[in-house]
């Protein structure tokens, strides 16, 4: 029996699937040899999953109009590098009913109290509600916020911090207007608070954590980053996001000194880089880095940035560059002189260049690092509008798709 033209389209969309979990210091080379040995049995089951959105995450799940009676499906739905983030898969459902928030002592039904426990947990939303919180929001592992069904805004103080923490999903949230917060005594588990400095004011910031996977949510206007990366954080996907209105976006790696991030490995996949960005699309040091089918409609400074020899590997994304003819360039090597920045690996292969846009590659070309700096196969970039068109929240009612 022939297989239909659009099953085998749909088979080459799916990402890879990791088989076992690995500590926050994972060996790049065991990641390749597990992409490699999975690849071709994972997209055998994408036929079985997709609805034909050419979206592989999508596909998974959006087209369960049932999607409120299995909400932990999504976490079989995840790809690239943090695809092994369980977050409080076979965990109870948690509902947040109480927008409120007390940092150390609080109460039942507030999203802080549903963070910090110990054990698994889903997290949902009872309404829509916008959730102004004391001090930052220090997760415990093995947690889900899924915003899905309401319209949930985290904003106006301290937003999410990931420290020394792993299994972590974050999906459906509008996080913005976030701020510094510290000097304060903060809860992280039921037995545990203690004393905060000055946070940064990101909008999620992971912080030595593992296995962390940030989807379908919309960021903007925050003090320092809207994700940030750094202290040894590895096995993360940031994938179908909506970013706007901010400098400095997103930077994984902690400094040129911090060379315990020479075994990160982030995904960034499928967002959408929307109006009024400056810079950091992200900015990377050490590691290793897979940008892959984004679309980049704004900038002021450049996109794709670095310094201290990351592994960058840019596939299938969309670059449109602003009319100022000074910032046409996609890349920026950080405080780096070209007789050492033109040894690193930084690749292009099958992007789109729009608006006078342009790429500056450096490296060996076929060096075995980018093997490390893939993680999942890259659609043509003219599908990049189709495949992107639902970044950011998404508008989901009970008994319907999404």
């Amino acid at each position: 029996m022939a297989i239909p033209f659009s099953i085998l389209c749909l088979l080459s969309l799916l990402a890879p699937t990791f088989i076992h979990s690995s500590p926050v210091h994972q060996d790049p080379e065991l990641v390749v040899q597990q992409v490699h040995e999975s690849i071709n049995a994972s997209r055998r089951n994408l036929g079985y999953f997709s609805c034909g959105t050419g979206n592989p995450v999508d596909d998974c799940w959006r087209c369960n109009s049932n999607w409120d009676q299995n909400r932990q499906q999504l976490a079989d739905c995840a790809i690239g590098f943090g695809r092994d983030a369980n977050g409080g898969k076979n965990g109870k459902i948690y509902v947040v009913t109480d927008p409120g928030d007390d940092a150390v002592n609080p109460k039942p039904g507030t999203l802080r109290y549903g963070v910090i426990q110990d054990e698994p947990l889903w997290i949902i939303f009872a309404r829509d509600m916008v959730i102004k919180l004391d001090q930052e929001l220090m997760m415990n592992s093995f947690k889900t916020l899924d915003g899905r069904g309401a319209n949930v805004h985290i904003a106006g103080g301290p937003c999410i911090t990931i420290q020394y923490v792993t299994n972590i999903i974050i999906h459906g949230l509008n996080i913005h207007d976030c701020k510094s917060g510290g000097n304060a005594y903060v809860r992280d588990s039921p037995e545990h608070y203690g004393w905060r400095t000055i946070s940064d004011g990101d909008g999620i910031s992971i912080f030595g954590g593992s296995h962390i996977w940030v989807d379908h949510c919309s960021l903007s206007s925050c003090t320092d980053g809207l994700i940030d990366a750094i202290h040894g954080s590895t096995a993360i996907t940031i994938s179908n996001n909506y970013l706007t209105h901010h400098d400095k976006v997103m930077l994984l790696g902690h400094s040129d000194g911090f060379t315990q991030d020479k075994g990160m490995q982030v995904t960034v996949a499928f967002n959408h880089f929307g109006e009024g960005l400056i810079q950091r699309m992200p900015r990377c040091r050490f590691g290793y880095f897979h940008v892959v089918n984004n679309d980049y409609t704004h900038w002021e400074m450049y996109a794709i940035g670095g310094s201290a020899a990351p592994t960058i590997n840019s596939q299938g994304n969309r670059f449109l560059a602003p009319d100022d003819h000074i910032f046409k360039e996609v890349t920026k090597r950080e405080d780096t002189p070209q007789s050492e920045w033109e040894n690193w690996n930084w690749r292009s292969q099958g992007d789109l260049f729009l608006n006078g846009a342009f790429f500056t590659p450096s490296g060996a070309g076929a060096s075995t690092s980018y093997a490390r700096a893939s993680s999942l196969s890259a659609r043509p970039s003219d599908l990049v509008g189709s495949i992107t068109s639902g970044a950011g929240t998404l508008s989901c009612r009970k008994g319907s798709r999404c």
